[in-house]
C-alpha cells in the first residue's frame, strides 16, 4: 500500500511538474499559443466638433447634432424661472423669422443659477410650449458648469476667450457656423433681438456653404 501511495504521489508529482514546464514555455515562446487577454474597453473618444454629441430632447427622444450640420446654430443655456426668462420670446421670433434661411437654436436647460430651473422635464417642455409657443428644439435639462459639467458644455467653455469660459448666467448664448466652429459668444444680457448680434447672425447665415 505504502508503495503505491508513493508511487500516485510521483506520478501526481510529474504532471505538475510538466503542466509548470509547458506553462513555462508558453510563457517563453512568442510562438507558443498564448491564452486569451481579458477584454480592456478602450477609453471613450471626445467629440472633436458639437456634430459627435447625442443629446436628448425634452421629450426623451435622443437627437445627433450631426442633424443640424449645415445649419448656423445658436445654442443658448435656459431657465423658466429667471430675470432673462423672457428672451424666450424673443428667441422664438428670431427662429420664426430665419429658420428658413437655415438657422437652427438648441435650447438647454440648466439649474446651475439659483435653482432656476427646479422643474422636471416634462415641466419644463410644458412650460416652453404653454408660455411662449416655443418650436425650436429644447433638450433635457444638463449642468452647464461644476464638477457635473456636461461634456458639451466642458468643450464649449474649453475654448479660448473671449469665445470660450465659464458660464456665468442663464441664457449665455454660442453663435456656431455652418461648419460646426463656435465663432461668436454673446451673454446673458445681450437680446436675441440685439443689433450687433442680429448682424452676426445674418452674416454667418449669408456665409457661402455647400
Amino acid at each position: 500500500m505504502r508503495v503505491s501511495r508513493h508511487r500516485s504521489a510521483l506520478s501526481m508529482g510529474l504532471l505538475i511538474a510538466a503542466g509548470g514546464a509547458a506553462a513555462l514555455a508558453v510563457a517563453t515562446d512568442p510562438g507558443a499559443a498564448q491564452p486569451p487577454k481579458p477584454a480592456t474597453p478602450s477609453a471613450e473618444e471626445k467629440p472633436s466638433d458639437i456634430f459627435g454629441f447625442t443629446m436628448n430632447l425634452v421629450s426623451g427622444t435622443p437627437q445627433r447634432l450631426e442633424n443640424y450640420r449645415g445649419d448656423v446654430i445658436l445654442i443658448v443655456n435656459v431657465a423658466s424661472k429667471c430675470g432673462m426668462t423672457p428672451q424666450y420670446k424673443d428667441l422664438q421670433a428670431l427662429f420664426e423669422a430665419k429658420k428658413d434661411q437655415g438657422l437652427t437654436i438648441l435650447a438647454f436647460p440648466a439649474n446651475n443659477f439659483m435653482n432656476q430651473e427646479p422643474g422636471s422635464n416634462e415641466d419644463i417642455a410644458a412650460f416652453c410650449e404653454r408660455e411662449y409657443g416655443v418650436t425650436f428644439p429644447v433638450f433635457e435639462k444638463i449642468s452647464v458648469k461644476g464638477e457635473d459639467i456636461h461634456p458639451l458644455y466642458a468643450m464649449l467653455t474649453a475654448q479660448p476667450e473671449p469665445v470660450g469660459g465659464e458660464i456665468k448666467w442663464n441664457f449665455d448664448k454660442f453663435l456656431v457656423n455652418r461648419e460646426g466652429k463656435v465663432v461668436a459668444r454673446f451673454g446673458p444680457r445681450t437680446k436675441p433681438s440685439d443689433a450687433e448680434f442680429a448682424r452676426t447672425v445674418d452674416r454667418l447665415l449669408a456665409e457661402p456653404h455647400d
